[in-house]
């Protein structure tokens, strides 16, 4: 008897399987093995990235150049409820416009953060990034996922307060969808404050693109 060697992938050749059967597998919500967005804690991911890009009471960040900013909002379904255990990252540039390509402990370029909060809110503190090219406004570039989705969503930050009609990027959305991907300025004695909601599904669906 001759054993068929394992090393290779099964066919329908190798099986009794009818040759229709054979295919993709189906797709399926995504289950307890998507860790990131179910686990509290994110298997402590926090400890490698968290919320702060800029600590404004850190020695080191004392040297970063540029505005101290937070942004903050809500991550919301079809029917506009708070989603409360989303998972975001965020990428941006400098103050000068440059992504870092050595990042240190005053300014890494990347954070991550969630809605588990009280009130299901995502918060992230930094500074205000500068455009990355002559056809770029500021810009903060964001990766959003939860349960139930099968692929995680990307999208693009703009500050309400500054001049976004040079980006090629906006540019390519839609007038009407363009102010699903602005942050709304706020000034507040504890300092500036930038709102952005991200609205899932339903009217006023931000703007998601394709990696």
């Amino acid at each position: 008897m001759t054993r068929r060697s394992s090393a290779g992938p099964l066919t329908p050749e190798d099986s009794n399987i009818p040759d229709g059967a054979f295919g993709p597998s189906p797709s399926q919500t995504v289950g307890p093995y998507f860790h990131q967005g179910l686990v509290h804690g994110f298997q402590g991911y926090e400890r490698t990235a968290g919320t702060v890009l800029v600590d404004p009471f850190s020695v080191e960040a004392q040297g970063v150049p540029g505005e101290r900013i937070r942004l903050t909002g809500h991550v919301l379904d079809a029917d506009g409820e708070v989603i409360p255990d989303a998972l975001i990252e965020v990428w941006q540039a400098d103050a000068s416009g440059r992504y870092p390509t050595d990042p240190d402990a005053a300014f890494s370029g990347f954070a991550r953060t969630h809605t588990l909060t009280a009130d299901a809110r995502y918060e992230v503190h930094t500074i205000k990034p500068g455009a990355a090219g002559p056809d770029a406004a500021p810009r903060l570039l964001l990766w959003v996922g939860l349960r139930g989705l099968l692929t995680h969503l990307y999208t693009v930050v703009y500050f309400s307060d500054e001049d976004n009609s040079r980006d090629a990027v906006l540019r390519d959305v839609p007038e009407a969808r363009r102010p699903t991907l602005i942050a709304q300025r706020l000034d507040a004695p504890g300092g500036v404050t930038y709102t952005f909601d991200l609205r899932l599904q339903g009217e006023g669906e931000t703007v998601f693109f394709t990696p």
